[in-house]
């Protein structure tokens, strides 16, 4: 091994054996031999020792102070501050006694204690220690600590500023996400004081970040030191979630939440999107308003004007926010109330003609309304009305005073709107029945042939829908009569016939073998009825009986014929009067204009 490895151990052990123990008297010149190798822990009590003793000893002093200077280095400057500023400051007070008992003698004295200043003079070209490079030297390390001592407290300022800021923008945050259940019910909610949170957020965060760009460069302008943190911004993606958890500043790696950007966005959201829509729905609501005070007091339907109305109503834009908006709900339901009474005014001069389909159809329509209304009213009723309320609260004030009118207008919609679909159901079922029957007189004559009742006395036979309807009427078992009638919208017929049939062949027993065919002519005002029964007579013919109905005149003649054929088809020629009948092989028979069977 070089000889020169063992000089500093012997050096060393050497030392410390010709140093006393504490308690006895130290020599500088044996303190000096450790302070010389910077061996600072261990002379550190021997020198504490001996200044205690010894206050005249400057180059003590100058040792002393660099020992806590040389501290400096070990003290970490976020966690221990306090320690090295303490630290700095004893070097500076030692320093400052070092030089005031500084002198020339002293430095010829002890020359040896100060080689480290042994320095050639440029003027003479000699090696030697000057009093005023030791001066110089000292005063330069009191400037450049007390300099480290104001960058330190910079460094710490702006660290304890950075980590307060994003705390109090934590709370901050904590605040405005312990107030909403999520981004839905904060947008809409959002009232003066969400405002000010956020706003104070964004800001409050903006100055975090500044505090900590001020804390890098006061970092490094520091100089040497262990830190050099990088922040790793985070996004609050979920609401309820995001943001709680705390940053450990004194990591290289600081998980930081960005509340800059989420208080921005739902500023932006709530004062540039929601706000006026919020605003929006109030102003809709007092056009829907305007078109109810029109419908009441001019007795004049608004569909168009709601057809118009509702392309600007806007729902749609708060679905961006809100998928299902509890004003959107209200609004149907005000709306579809609006149409239902707008048809109504519309069905007056239908609910005032004497055309049955008319004033069925016009009912259909109501009820088709009012189950709009009833769809749109329990959609409304299923909300959770207690939180809309909440969420909606200026569109509830203005628009219904307070929530519980709001309920109380929601339930009693309903109610009324069942009331009202329950009478007309009712008289749906008593119209949707009356066009099936003819009214004449006190009779009613049914339109459909079958299930009709045996005690009914008008046993119909051909029905043609809109036209007319021809059967037998039977005043006991045993006579009938044929008859026919005209339908017209009002159901009461204009043309209203009774003619004389075959008793013998078409008899009550044996309506189950009668049948018959009509037919018009083409200006509907000539009616052929041709009553026949499928069950051959004694001769072996069908027997037939044919009626000839004017609009104007009634009964022009009816006939009894037979036939040797079953008739499935009448056709009439204008030309000759004739009535052409046919089977379903082909076969025809003519009957003139007077009744007559003629000759083929």
């Amino acid at each position: 091994m070089p000889k020169s490895r063992f000089l500093p151990l012997f050096i060393l052990f050497s030392t410390v054996a010709i140093i006393p123990a504490l308690g006895q008297k130290v020599k500088y010149k044996d303190i000096f031999a450790l302070l010389n190798t910077k061996q600072y822990d261990q002379a550190e009590p021997f020198l504490k020792a001996y200044l205690k003793e010894n206050a005249d000893n400057s180059n003590a002093f100058l040792f002393m102070g660099t020992i806590y200077q040389d501290k400096v280095g070990n003290d970490d400057i976020l966690i221990q501050t306090d320690r090295a500023i303490q630290h700095m400051d004893s070097a500076i007070l030692y320093y400052d006694k070092t030089l005031k008992l500084l002198t020339e003698k002293e430095l010829r004295k002890n020359k040896e204690y100060y080689e480290s200043y042994n320095k050639r003079d440029l003027s003479t070209g000699e090696f030697g220690v000057k009093l005023d490079y030791v001066q110089f030297d000292l005063e330069k390390r009191i400037s450049g600590l007390k300099e480290q001592i104001d960058k330190i407290k910079m460094v710490k300022y702006y660290f304890t500023q950075t980590e307060n800021l994003y705390k109090r923008s934590q709370e901050l945050f904590l605040t405005v996400q312990t107030a909403y259940p999520g981004y839905r019910e904060m947008y809409l909610r959002a009232d003066e004081n969400t405002i000010k949170n956020l706003s104070a957020l964004s800001h409050r965060f903006d100055s975090c970040v500044k505090a900590f760009d001020n804390y890098k460069t006061s970092l490094s302008n520091y100089g040497k030191n262990k830190y050099n943190q990088r922040w790793d911004l985070r996004s609050i993606d979920n609401f309820k979630n995001d943001g709680k958890e705390t940053a450990d500043f004194y990591k290289s790696e600081i998980l930081i939440w960005n509340y800059k950007t989420f208080s921005d966005e739902a500023l932006n959201i709530i004062e540039k999107d929601v706000a006026p829509l919020q605003q929006s729905l109030v102003k809709f609501d007092v056009e829907i308003n305007k078109l109810k005070t029109k419908l009441e007091t001019d007795s004049v339907s608004v569909k168009s004007d709601l057809h118009k109305l509702a392309q600007t109503m806007p729902g749609e834009q708060l679905k961006k926010f809100d998928p299902a908006p509890m004003p959107a709900d209200v609004f149907a339901v005000k709306i579809a109330d609006l149409e239902y009474k707008s048809v109504m005014v519309e069905n007056k001069k239908a609910h005032a003609s004497d055309d049955l389909k008319v004033r069925l159809e016009a009912l259909k329509g109501e009820l088709s309304q009012l189950n709009k209304i009833d769809s749109a009213a329990q959609k409304l009723l299923a909300r959770n009305l207690d939180e809309d309320i909440v969420n909606y609260q200026q569109f509830v004030t203005n628009t219904f005073t307070k929530g519980d009118i709001l309920k109380s207008y929601a339930h009693s919609v309903k109610e009324h709107i069942s009331n009202e679909k329950e009478k007309k159901t009712a008289e749906l079922a008593f119209r949707t029945e009356s066009m099936n029957w003819l009214i004449n007189g006190t009779d009613s004559i049914p339109l459909f042939t079958d299930h009709v009742k045996a005690n009914n006395k008008f046993h119909p036979l051909v029905v043609t829908p809109d036209k007319f309807t021809s059967g037998i009427m039977f005043t006991d078992s045993v006579s009938g009569t044929g008859y026919f009638y005209s339908i017209t919208p009002s159901h009461k017929p204009d043309i209203k016939v009774s003619f004389p049939i075959d008793k013998v062949n078409m008899r009550e027993k044996r309506l189950s073998a009668i049948h018959a065919l009509a037919i018009a002519d083409p200006n509907g005002q000539i009616f052929f009825s041709l009553l026949y029964s499928d069950r051959k007579d004694k001769a072996g013919k069908y027997p037939v009986t044919v009626a000839k109905i004017y609009r104007s005149d009634g009964l022009s003649w009816s006939s009894n014929l037979v036939l040797d054929f079953i008739p499935t088809e009448i056709n009439f020629i204008p030309d000759t009067g004739e009535l052409i009948v046919k089977s379903d092989s082909g076969t025809t028979a003519r009957v003139d204009k007077n009744g007559k069977l003629m000759a083929n």
